[in-house]
């Protein structure tokens, strides 16, 4: 599959306890840190739920 470049560009101190578990869950650490994961139905569901946090590229 696909691989897609996620990375936090706003602060999620002002976010609901759902969206910042979100984030866990994706593997989101710190901002302005790339993570790289796999492109499938689950993780496109999750980057909808916080998308206005990230930044997300296409590898």
């Amino acid at each position: 599959m696909a691989k897609i470049i996620i990375t936090q560009v706003k602060s999620k101190i002002r976010s609901t306890k759902r969206q910042k578990r979100t984030l866990e869950a994706l593997g989101i650490k710190k901002m302005n840190n790339p993570i790289e994961v796999e492109d499938n139905p689950q993780i496109l569901g999750m980057i909808t739920k916080v998308n206005h946090l990230l930044r997300v590229e296409k590898k």
